[in-house]
């Protein structure tokens, strides 16, 4: 049966309904940048560089730490996607209850894990000794946020998997508004600097924790949440774990990448992380835009999956891929074109303008290539293949670009060398998915007849 603000993911036009589906998705993923944004524009304009070096240092090993966590909400989606496209609501009540115990946990958990190992973990990461007691405050403070923004990400990942994705726009739309007025008050009035942006980030992390568990408790389809339904399935549990757990992995092992070259990064000293840090906030917006064609993919194929539509599958994927490259060319480029501008927004200084401009250059110019990547993953995901796209992206991504950093970067040693490994990285990882998808659709029409 199909219920109100459930989307028929499984008959019907494909296009119209990825469009309707993924703009809402889109939105969030922006609102939730603007965020970390907010943190980073208030500590650039009003505390200084190296509170701004500080905030921006911590995002790499941030993402590191979570992502786990993360990828078993995709899990989460996935198998409930499925059970609805296969029409079975009772394991699908009991998937939602298990996806949110493990957010209530795993958030709890890596709270206090991110809590007491911040000082060591950054200090490993050679953060410079100006900077790391600012990047420690802020990233304890941001930790003991980190339940409500697992229950926030599981909450919405439940919702999208029956085609809801516009209430959690309508939540982060009311917790951003909360979050840009606290960071005003609590760093210009207050004067708490980088304290002030992690605390007013984790009040409004809170607010759309609070707001989409209401949501799950209202909903009268599928995916509703009942206190006394609360109890963790086991095999739901595993199943979960089984496609999770590697899409975390792979989240990990990107952040790892990432932290190396955050870590190379800092040793160019204040200046050039700032720089590094303004870049990196823009291109974000690009990236969330293109990842949320990945999880409209993931949602529809999972769906698509459990109801055994597999030539819709393949529709589903080109249309997507067209999607997300017309979404990266467009973004990317305006994001470069549009550099000087949108690093003014950061910092007034001139040399971290020009180092921002340099990672522009690289980045947003070839980031469509990174959503034809993710896209073609979430297809495999969707499917229930999980461990076959974080090996590849093991080695396309994380071993290539481990091997890049101790090798023709230590050799070279500019930022362009570092810079350029991201597009080289996503065209290996893509040439090896697009072998794997027709392997695994093929694997899948053998297994069905």
């Amino acid at each position: 049966m199909k219920h109100a603000r459930q989307m028929d993911m499984i008959q019907g036009p494909i296009f119209s309904k990825l469009i309707v589906f993924s703009i809402p998705v889109i939105l969030s993923g922006v609102l939730q940048l603007l965020f970390n944004a907010a943190d980073v524009i208030v500590v650039g304009r009003f505390t200084g560089s190296k509170a701004l070096a500080a905030v921006g240092s911590t995002s790499s090993l941030i993402n590191l730490l979570i992502n786990l966590f993360l990828g078993i909400s995709i899990g989460a989606n996935v198998l409930v996607g499925q059970y609805i496209g296969a029409r079975d609501e009772e394991n699908a009540q009991k998937a939602v209850h298990t996806g949110i115990l493990f957010a209530l946990f795993g958030g709890l958990f890596m709270g206090v894990f991110g809590f007491f190992a911040a000082g060591t973990l950054l200090s490993w990461m050679a953060t410079p000794e100006d900077v790391l007691p600012l990047s420690t405050i802020y990233m304890q403070i941001y930790f003991i946020g980190l339940p409500s923004l697992l229950v926030y990400d599981f909450g919405a990942a439940l919702l999208r998997a029956v085609g809801d994705t516009k209430r959690p726009l309508y939540f982060l739309m009311i917790s951003g508004m909360v979050n840009v007025v606290l960071n005003l008050i609590f760093v210009i009035v207050f004067d708490w600097g980088v304290a002030g942006v992690a605390t007013a980030t984790i009040v409004a992390e809170t607010i759309s924790a609070i707001l989409v568990l209401l949501c799950l408790h209202a909903h009268e389809g599928p995916i509703r949440l009942q206190r006394k339904s609360l109890h963790f399935s086991l095999d739901k549990g595993i199943k979960m774990v089984k496609i999770g757990v590697p899409a975390g992995v792979q989240g990990m092992l990107f952040s790892i990448s990432n932290v190396l070259i955050q870590s190379s990064v800092n040793s160019f000293g204040a200046i050039v992380m700032a720089g590094n840090t303004a870049s990196l906030n823009i291109e974000n917006f690009v990236y969330i835009s293109m990842n949320a064609i990945y999880q409209t993919n993931l949602s529809f194929t999972s769906q698509n999956m459990g109801a055994k539509q597999f030539k819709r599958i393949d529709k589903i994927l080109l249309e997507c891929l067209g999607i997300v490259v017309c979404v990266g060319l467009i973004l990317g480029w305006c994001a470069y074109l549009g550099g000087d501008f949108l690093l003014h927004i950061y910092s007034a200084d001139p040399e971290v303008i020009r180092i921002g401009l340099i990672r522009l250059s690289f980045i947003c110019t070839t980031y469509f290539l990174c959503g034809i990547m993710d896209v073609f993953v979430g297809s495999l995901r969707g499917m229930g293949y999980s461990i076959l796209p974080m090996l590849v992206s093991m080695m396309g991504v994380c071993v290539f670009r481990i091997f890049w950093i101790f090798t023709i970067f230590q050799a070279h040693r500019e930022l362009s060398t570092l810079y350029i490994s991201y597009p080289i990285s996503w065209i290996l990882t893509i040439a090896v998915d697009i072998v794997c998808y027709i392997y695994i659709r093929r694997t899948i029409e053998r297994k069905t007849k």
